[in-house]
């Protein structure tokens, strides 16, 4: 896990993070999420509702000029059929699905949730985002290319 804050990290602690980051897959798109996570983290501490730490990081994707939708309908198939669907907190820029949870610690079924809503759809990497007694994140990839379409 690492984390990017100007205020308490060197320059040089910095830029490892973003290389590390522009590894990955929507490796600098993954970096500003979670600096964003961050600031929200860091400004409203533990102890809300997950509502308002959804509105707060929605206010703070916006200020860094990510593209989101929230509330996104994910339709869950069965050979061949619809027969559901979930609400994934977040869609960004078509690339990754956020998941913000507000509790305690993270669960089994916190991770199975945003990993179902990555199988049932065409988006391959979500963020698991925590904000828990400590600041807590999972970035989750599931690959899609032998995915049986629908």
């Amino acid at each position: 896990m690492w984390r990017m804050n100007s205020n308490d990290a060197s320059q040089t602690n910095a830029d490892t993070a973003q290389t590390n980051a522009d590894n990955f897959l929507f490796g600098e798109l993954s970096g500003i999420i979670l600096g964003c996570f961050y600031r929200v983290y860091d400004r409203l501490g533990f102890g809300l509702l997950e509502s308002v730490y959804k509105n707060a990081l929605a206010k703070e994707l916006t200020k860094a000029g990510v593209a989101f939708e929230r509330e996104v309908a994910i339709d869950v198939w069965d050979d061949g059929e619809k027969i559901g669907h979930f609400k994934a907190d977040f869609v960004v820029e078509n690339k990754m699905i956020l998941e913000v949870k507000s509790s305690q610690m993270i669960v089994d079924s916190d991770r199975k949730q945003l990993l179902n809503y990555l199988r049932s759809s065409d988006v391959e990497v979500g963020l698991l985002l925590h904000f828990g007694p400590k600041a807590f994140f999972q970035r989750m990839i599931h690959s899609n290319t032998h995915q049986r379409r629908r």
